[in-house]
């Protein structure tokens, strides 16, 4: 009988096994579990406990597996450390953005770049974007560069788009270049094509500092009880290298699911030629074991905040917008049946349900011409699907990571501004889904809203915006489904269903540890749960002190 690393004694244990079992007491032995025991501690006999055990007793405290988080962006949440807060409702109009901007430029040596990150043109009291104007006024010495919530749309002043090399010539007549009525560019640049000019020119922080940056973001996903984190866009082969540094460093504790652009496995990208193994072996090695290969990632819409989501109705506030696909539905089938055929799992961003619709063609398209069990193909955030899009995804194996929380912080505009009433109440229809026993997680998107896994649960289950209405409550779920979307159902769709997402012997020994246990609390209680300790493989990543004293 081999000695016990860590001995969880006196513990309300929610397995969230097949059966969602109750346990009092885990054994951990290497990083996994060894033993779990329905008493408050297991017999002796049964354990091998010697001077080097660590035995925690948690005094009735709720121990779970640890949270999943399936959708989110480590590598942004870092970069927008020292990024201006743009947001609302600490910025109310324009003016108050850039007073806050024009005070970084004080502070900050002439021709360095500053970022801003957050502002809602929904929020702010002027209903509408920065523009470039706006933004000189803050300061023509720095360029400049903020990003909206969504992350799909930007503003940047003249000296940026000049360094940008952005004019007329260039930006013809495009509709990703915003433009007053005499049809100036204003600055304003919508999605990739636009934006990713400034991020191009943008000077890429030094290796050490952007590992540095990562490691205080991860604290922060820590604390809030993710064991498991997935970055839904790696870039570049620079950002990649940057994040497996990290990992193999251990300066990002969790364990992590990297989504590789698919512009890098084209035929002109950093691994083309490579098939899925491949990559997923090469992240593995680089990162000692601490990182895999989530998926290819790709995206067919933008935001329905930034109306740039493509729908099949036109938006509520503009009879004549729609929304725009960002591939011909033609090369979308063939990229995507190209990158099933190498073995990637596909994880594609659809808002609109116009999106939504093209990414299951796609993917219908690529399983039929290359069979291949058991894909798990994603669509990422889900937010408008319609009862037929479910049954498409029911029917080919589709899964979806939901972003819940448009409904808590975005659920009155979408009612009066972007979708209507209708459509509104169906935003992230997660009763419907669950009903076509749709494999779904739950995601926060970070940074577009902030990290918490019991944030999360709480949104889920009473879809509460933030004026504290209920906002389509027959597409509510319990607490017991959000609670394991948020653990094993993470874990299927990382595939790794056999070693973590529940508390079973010889899975991972990666546990939260709550306050409260979130399926017995009135349920508008959830998210004010305090996570007491984050444990990975064994070992304490994060103890809440000032609770636990």
């Amino acid at each position: 009988m081999k000695p016990i690393d860590l001995l969880i004694t006196y513990a309300n244990v929610l397995t969230l096994d097949g059966a969602n079992r109750i346990a009092g007491s885990v054994a951990v032995t290497d990083g996994r579990i060894s033993g779990i025991w329905s008493q408050p501690e297991p017999p002796r006999r049964e354990v091998n406990i010697t001077a080097q055990t660590e035995i925690l007793n948690l005094k009735g405290a709720t121990l779970i597996p640890g949270f999943i988080e399936t959708h989110n962006h480590l590598l942004q949440c870092g970069y927008t450390k020292d990024s201006v807060d743009c947001g609302s409702p600490k910025n109310k109009r324009i003016a108050d953005l850039i007073n806050a901007i024009g005070e970084k430029a004080r502070v900050t040596p002439a021709g360095q770049w500053i970022q801003g990150f957050g502002y809602d043109d929904t929020l702010l009291e002027d209903h509408r974007h920065p523009t470039r104007f706006d933004l000189d006024q803050a300061s023509l010495d720095h360029p400049i560069m903020i990003t909206h919530i969504s992350g799909h749309i930007g503003a940047a002043n003249s000296k940026a788009m000049e360094l940008a090399g952005i004019h007329d010539d260039k930006a013809g007549g495009s509709a990703n270049f915003g433009r007053n009525d005499d049809g100036q560019l204003n600055g304003v640049l919508y999605e990739n094509p636009a934006m990713g000019l400034i991020h191009a020119v943008i000077p890429a922080l030094g290796e050490e500092a952007f590992i540095k940056q990562l490691g205080e973001a991860a604290q922060e996903y820590v604390a809030q009880g993710i064991t498991t984190n997935t970055d839904a866009a790696i870039p570049d082969p620079g950002m990649l290298t940057v994040m497996l540094k990290a990992s193999e460093q251990g300066v990002i504790p969790m364990r992590m699911q990297l989504m590789i652009m698919h512009w890098l496995l084209g035929n002109n990208g950093a691994y083309a030629g490579y098939d899925a193994k491949r990559l997923d072996e090469e992240i593995r090695e680089r990162s000692n074991g601490r990182a895999r290969l989530d998926s290819a990632k790709m995206f067919q819409d933008g935001s329905i905040q930034g109306l740039t989501g493509a729908l099949r109705e036109p938006y509520f506030c503009d009879e004549k917008l729609y929304g725009d696909l960002f591939h011909d539905q033609k090369a979308f089938n063939e990229e995507a049946a190209d990158l099933h055929k190498r073995g990637f799992r596909i994880a594609t961003h659809g808002n609109g349900d116009r999106a939504i619709g093209s990414i299951l063609e796609a993917y219908e398209y690529a399983v039929t011409r290359f069979p291949r069990p058991d894909h798990r193909h994603r669509i990422e955030h889900v937010q408008t699907a319609t009862v037929q899009d479910l049954d498409r995804m029911a029917r080919l194996g589709v899964a979806g990571s939901f972003f819940i929380n448009h409904v808590y912080y975005w659920g009155e505009r979408h009612e009066q501004i972007f979708l209507g009433p209708e459509r509104a109440k169906r935003i992230s229809p997660l009763r419907d889904a669950a009903s076509r026993n749709i494999l779904l997680t739950l995601h926060s998107d970070c940074p577009v809203t902030p990290i918490s896994p019991l944030f999360l649960i709480w949104a889920a289950v009473n879809r509460m915006t933030s004026e504290g209405r209920v906002l389509g409550p027959e597409q509510r779920i319990d607490a017991l489904s959000a609670l394991r979307a948020m653990t094993i159902d993470g874990a299927r769709l990382n595939f790794q269903e056999r070693e973590s997402g529940s508390i079973e012997v010889g899975k991972w020994a990666d546990f939260a540890v709550l306050d409260a246990d979130p399926l017995k609390v009135n349920p508008l209680e959830i998210k004010d749960i305090s996570i007491l300790y984050t444990i990975i493989g064994g070992q304490v990543k994060y103890e809440n002190y000032r609770i636990r004293a």
